[in-house]
């Protein structure tokens, strides 16, 4: 497999304090293995992005001409054609949607944040709603934004010939609160930040050996790379942690021996960032329609979600409760001793 990453990378912890992140340059040993590899480790203006590869008399940096969506779906599309002809894994990591709302004027003037429609958990605050239709109306066009480019990829493959033959992945790292709860961003627990999208499509007919529809699973991060494996036919390692899923696409695939009863959810340093949880914390949902998150040494937040969606009622704090609370924390703890990790739970 030929192999490329374009876009942002955001894992050499280089720290804004110490200058701009689009300015960093990662060493060429930290860039993940991949043959070609054009990326920045952080950028926060899409009409300002710099991005960088290479290494000794072939290094560069430079700023993209264009929207950093457009242009860095452009290097992908330039990619496909050019590697029609052999396998290949390529990822494309754009920043938006993501603050600072801002989009082309194309897909920006179709969104008004006064006809915005808000969820049901956003508190009638008037300050609250003026910055979540803000907020929203620029995030819902660099959406658009981000659909129609998602099409220059699938039109690329079609045009290659190449399209019934390659999987592809579409998926987020987090969401946006946007004035759910009274919060905003990232950092926090709530569905609207932890419930990100992952649809699998691409390659074979749905009929044809495939399985198509939804799958109430748990996928998490740690199952991408098991997951890729078996789409490719090859069973993942002893070592590697994660669930491969790929059965869940592929009849010819076996499926999780067992599935996973529940995904581990974390903050470990908290950003510090504005509208972020200042506070480190840990938690669980669960495929039986549960979430349970503890602060240091705190119960936080219960919530029962086949019933309360939206998340008005914490059940934390109440002993009618007590039982499943025990419960989901037993199970919180396994996750925490399985995976190394140190947290100090409460007392329940």
């Amino acid at each position: 497999y030929d192999t490329a990453y374009f876009g942002k990378w955001h894992l050499d912890g280089f720290h804004e304090r110490n200058g701009r992140a689009a300015m960093h340059i990662i060493p060429p040993e930290r860039r993940g293995g991949f043959r070609h590899w054009v990326g920045y480790e952080n950028n926060n203006s899409q009409y300002d992005c710099w991005v960088h590869g290479g290494e000794g008399k072939d290094a560069f940096h430079y700023r993209l001409p264009e929207y950093e969506t457009d242009a860095l779906t452009g290097m992908l599309v330039d990619y496909i054609r050019g590697h029609k002809e052999e396998a290949f894994f390529a990822v494309l990591s754009v920043q938006p949607p993501h603050n600072p709302y801002i989009a082309p004027a194309e897909t920006r003037r179709g969104y008004n944040a006064g006809s915005i429609r808000l969820r049901p958990n956003v508190p009638p605050v008037k300050s609250v709603e003026e910055q979540a239709r803000r907020g929203l109306a620029g995030y819902y066009a660099m959406i658009e934004n981000l659909d129609m480019n998602v099409g220059r990829v699938q039109q690329a493959l079609e045009e290659a010939g190449i399209d019934r033959r390659t999987h592809v992945f579409f998926f987020s790292d987090h969401g946006d609160m946007h004035g759910s709860h009274g919060h905003y961003m990232k950092t926090s627990p709530y569905e609207e930040s932890i419930r990100i999208p992952c649809i699998l499509g691409g390659e074979g007919i749905t009929y044809d050996g495939r399985r198509g529809g939804r799958h109430p699973v748990p996928f998490n991060h740690v199952d991408f790379a098991p997951t890729s494996l078996g789409l490719c036919g090859i069973d993942a390692p002893e070592w590697m942690e994660g669930t491969d899923y790929s059965g869940c696409r592929l009849a010819s695939r076996p499926l999780p021996k067992e599935m996973p009863d529940s995904a581990f959810i974390q903050s470990v340093i908290p950003t510090m960032h504005g509208h972020s949880i200042d506070r480190p914390w840990r938690g669980i949902v669960t495929t039986d329609g549960w979430k349970y998150v503890c602060l240091p040494g705190v119960p936080w937040l219960m919530f029962n979600l086949n019933e309360d969606p939206y998340e008005f009622v914490n059940l934390a704090y109440n002993t009618v409760h007590r039982v499943m609370r025990k419960k989901l924390q037993d199970r919180l703890a396994r996750w925490i001793a399985e995976t190394g990790d140190e947290f100090p739970l409460p007392e329940v």
